[in-house]
């Protein structure tokens, strides 16, 4: 993927070596935690693998990264944001709307945020309480040692999924997901996130469809966004974790649909054939 160089994003947010930054409010209790963990946040979750995160304010941790290998994916991070700015700017304006683009907060150990508590160990997400994508970017170790997927075009992937989340909120989808789960079991609630986090994958492949016709991406790219759509895909995870996996408790997708939707969105390059709130089950 070419981005040393290129045109970096001026939304960006560094809390690095801060205690937390604003926008969190109060601490939500250990109840209040898991009501956010379900309904607010909205990214890739790794808490069967690293462990539940900790509940407390605001911290900073040294980062595991090397300072050269920290500032690289400083310099990819703000591009990659940069090029999901344009990308779906135009986007928008082919359906006659305007883009706001979201902001990258980049942080260490965990921080405060509209929607709670943000901790690493929860993995990279979206709060559209503030409309902002956190990071912390020693997550791209967790991609080298628990996911086997780390390389430039797949923490690319993993970003654009996470901006996927703000084109939702800024169309509404967001809005309409909360009021499809009020009442519904825990099954059904698992069901439609499932769905949410599927058109985010979609988008992620709109996202690749515009960079590969700018002529950033390289030969191998594609095949590494999708090898890291695999690694996050419910089953793959938990089989990792447990030894198991039960379908009925996914909240993202199977490793196979991950990878079908962002091919999708690859393809397609559009939002007509990203509904996927309308299609059967069979078909996701």
């Amino acid at each position: 993927m070419d981005w040393k160089g290129r045109e970096q994003s001026q939304n960006v947010e560094d809390r690095r070596g801060s205690s937390g930054g604003g926008g969190g409010g109060r601490t939500p209790g250990i109840l209040g935690i898991i009501v956010v963990l379900i309904g607010a946040y909205y990214g890739v979750d790794l808490s069967g693998l690293v462990g539940t995160p900790s509940m407390g304010t605001g911290s900073t941790q040294t980062s595991q990264l090397k300072p050269q290998e920290e500032a690289e994916l400083n310099e990819l991070a703000r591009v990659v944001l940069a090029d999901t700015e344009k990308a779906w700017g135009s986007y928008f304006k082919q359906i006659g709307r305007t883009y706001t683009p979201t902001t990258l907060v980049l942080y260490n150990g965990g921080t405060s945020t509209a929607c709670g508590m943000g901790q690493s160990a929860m993995g990279p997400f979206y709060c559209p309480g503030d409309k902002k994508v956190y990071l912390d970017l020693d997550f791209y170790r967790d991609m080298q040692t628990k996911l086997n997927s780390a390389s430039d075009a797949a923490f690319a992937y993993v970003i654009a999924h996470e901006v996927g989340h703000h084109i939702q909120n800024q169309l509404g989808t967001l809005q309409s997901y909360q009021h499809m789960v009020r009442g519904k079991s825990e099954k059904e609630k698992n069901a439609l996130n499932v769905r949410l986090e599927l058109q985010a994958d979609y988008y992620a492949g709109v996202w690749a469809r515009y960079i590969e016709q700018e002529n950033l991406l390289d030969v191998g790219d594609i095949e590494e966004a999708l090898n890291a759509a695999h690694a996050v895909g419910d089953d793959t995870l938990q089989e990792q974790a447990y030894g198991y996996s039960v379908p009925d408790s996914f909240t993202h997708g199977s490793a196979e649909q991950r990878m079908r939707w962002f091919k999708r969105g690859y393809q397609y390059g559009d939002f007509e054939h990203g509904d996927t709130f309308s299609v059967p089950d069979k078909d996701l």
